[in-house]
């Protein structure tokens, strides 16, 4: 396992080396979206009894921002080592594909972890939080940010050119996040988009997590584990396979 500890140091550093642009800066961000839209809608919206706005929205900008992050962390080392050639340096030591599978994916969460912790922290005085069922917040957190490390591992592998991480990113990962019950409950919408809100495995993530800390969500939370897990373990099999066959890799 030395080689997968050396990949892992390798990818949780090159993000930690530049910590204002890859964790203050989604943490900023998160921040400027709690206090526009708690000022605005703080007193005028109130989706659980005893609840107030700013304190549901906390939760799902803790989420929205591990799991953006999870995503841009295993992409954008993948396409980069591509661009520049230095994935040779990665595919030459004799490790598995299951540990480059691992190691990318780890790192992915450890960096979800840290920027979720900091929008966390930054909230905290913004609003009154419960911490309902702390073992929800774990596993929703994990599973999550696995997941869209798993996604951007896919994406990295598939893509060629900087544009097309970009393209998934902006067309695929910002979508699903931001209509995936952030802002709103989905119990506010009508049936139809209630209905096509449920097709979304984000929406089941972010509601899960928020059932951590208030003990109330729109599903019930072991089908949110279920629908993200399942949703894991399918890319997670897509992945291993590209990896296998050395799709776009090994030339």
């Amino acid at each position: 396992m030395t080689g997968f500890r050396t990949l892992l140091y390798k990818e949780v550093l090159r993000f930690w080396k530049v910590g204002f642009q890859t964790v203050a800066a989604p943490v900023l961000t998160a921040l400027l979206y709690l206090l526009i839209f708690g000022h605005v809608m703080e007193g005028r919206v109130q989706v659980y009894e005893g609840v107030s706005y700013t304190a549901f929205l906390v939760p799902g900008l803790v989420m929205m921002s591990v799991l953006q992050n999870s995503f841009a962390n295993a992409s954008s080392s993948l396409i980069q080592s591509k661009i520049t050639g230095n994935i040779v340096f990665v595919l030459l030591p004799p490790l598995s594909y299951a540990e480059f599978f691992g190691a990318y994916v780890l790192a992915a969460v450890v960096r979800g972890v840290v920027v979720g912790a900091g929008v966390l922290a930054v909230a905290i005085p913004f609003a009154p939080l419960r911490f309902e069922h702390p073992l929800w917040l774990v596993a929703f957190v994990l599973v999550g940010s696995a997941l869209l490390g798993a996604l951007g591992t896919l994406a990295g592998i598939v893509a060629e050119k900087i544009d097309q991480v970009a393209v998934f990113q902006n067309f695929f990962i910002m979508p699903l996040t931001f209509l995936s019950g952030v802002f709103y409950s989905v119990h506010s919408l009508p049936a139809f988009w209630q209905a096509v809100s449920h097709l979304n495995p984000f929406f089941f993530m972010i509601d899960g997590f928020r059932y951590g800390f208030f003990g109330v969500s729109d599903a019930n939370p072991w089908l949110s584990l279920a629908v993200a897990v399942s949703a894991l373990v399918l890319v997670s099999g897509v992945v291993l396979e590209l990896l296998r066959r050395g799709y776009k890799l090994r030339y």
